[in-house]
């Protein structure tokens, strides 16, 4: 659980982001929104191109940025603190995932 992270540990999130063609109460596309929106280090930012493995009919996500926050507290504190955008996140994005996951170098795929 995110919340119960040591106080120093980083924080990474994947983000499966499906933008909307325009955000009606801006005119912007959903993509240009949701940039103004993050406040996040970006540690890599994808967009997809074709699914190898999995439904081809399922569709891809617009774009997977996996993001960086020092650590947990530095997260809570910035989606809490008063005047947050989420009202961005929500008017720019049709569906979205955030997940969040830990580095772990004893499992990597040799």
């Amino acid at each position: 659980m995110l919340s119960a992270l040591p106080p120093d540990e980083e924080v990474r999130m994947l983000n499966l982001l499906k933008y909307k063609d325009i955000v009606t109460e801006t005119g912007l596309s959903g993509a240009t929104s949701y940039r103004e929106y993050t406040k996040a280090e970006d540690m890599f930012f994808g967009t997809p191109q074709s699914t190898l493995i999995g439904p081809e009919d399922e569709g891809l996500w617009d774009d997977v940025p996996i993001l960086k926050y020092r650590n947990p507290g530095s997260f809570f504190r910035m989606v809490r603190e008063e005047g947050y955008p989420w009202e961005l996140r929500e008017q720019a994005l049709l569906d979205s995932r955030l997940i969040y996951f830990r580095s772990n170098p004893a499992k990597r795929l040799k």
